[in-house]
């Protein structure tokens, strides 16, 4: 059996999104570095990607380990260290309280490790959206759904479902249409449409097989793909149907359409 024994790669990147409840994204890679007691303002959902830490908890002990996802709610002080020789690889988001509310610190402080297969693959795929500036429906989408595991997990019960509104889905649709260009986050959604960003998710899912953020991507490639049938420059093309720029165009664009924008631009025929 394949064992790897090499240590987890050295280094920290990290950014703030453009996304509206996250503070700041951080990756890091430690072999041997110990955090200090400390406290955040934020609160800390990990993920550990390779390795394990060890940490204490208002003077508990815990650990974090590849499997689990951990949650270290604001103002409550915690160190860290790792637990092998070859350190650890970890993802971290810094979410403030307009996520999850200061109500749930006590909770987390008694149970700050959550074992959910579902939870963690929806934290790394909203990592995956935030490496790409363009993405802000689907990021703004995947912590909707993020938030909403994390609070049932802290108050150990299903929220109660908000009742089903006749036409909500379509009146998401229309309000995507009208914005394939300029964009809107979750939050303008279901504030312009009175409604919890993540009934508006899921309500929209289930009318229509797929999520706000992949309908948007496919109506601005199926805007890009008029554009450069006109003349066009695929990097004007991408301003106008919404993309952040030219590789965000193309990247959506080839997955689509097979073919890159300027290939597809110079098939055409005058």
């Amino acid at each position: 059996m394949y064992c790897r024994t090499d240590p987890p790669a050295a280094g920290v990147h990290a950014w703030r999104p453009t996304i509206d409840g996250i503070t700041e994204v951080f990756h890091a890679g430690f072999v041997d570095h110990a955090y200090p007691a400390h406290t955040h303002l934020t609160w800390t959902l990990l993920i550990v990607d390779d390795g394990a830490i060890s940490y204490a908890l208002d003077r508990h002990p815990h650990g974090a380990l590849r499997p689990t996802v951990t949650l270290l709610p604001p103002h409550v002080v915690h160190d860290g260290r790792t637990v092998t020789p070859r350190g650890f690889r970890k993802r971290v988001l810094y979410l403030d309280s307009s996520v999850l509310d200061d109500d749930l610190i006590g909770p987390a402080v008694d149970d700050p490790s959550i074992t959910d297969a579902l939870l963690r693959r929806r934290i790394h795929q909203l990592h995956q959206a935030l490496a790409h500036p363009g993405e802000v429906l689907e990021a703004d989408s995947r912590l909707a759904l993020v938030a909403d595991r994390l609070e049932r997990h802290l108050r150990r019960q299903r929220p109660a479902a908000e009742p089903p509104r006749p036409g909500l889905a379509e009146d998401l649709r229309e309000l995507l249409d009208t914005h394939i260009g300029s964009g809107l986050s979750l939050r303008q959604a279901a504030e312009r449409l009175h409604a919890h960003p993540t009934h508006l998710v899921r309500t929209f899912s289930a009318r229509f097989g797929l999520p706000p953020h992949v309908y948007l991507i496919g109506r601005r490639v199926e805007l890009a793909r008029g554009l450069l049938l006109t003349g066009i420059r695929p990097t004007d093309v991408a301003i106008r149907a919404g993309f952040y720029d030219q590789a965000h165009l193309t990247r959506h664009f080839k997955r689509y359409v097979g073919t890159t924008p300027a290939h597809y631009a110079a098939s055409r025929r005058v």
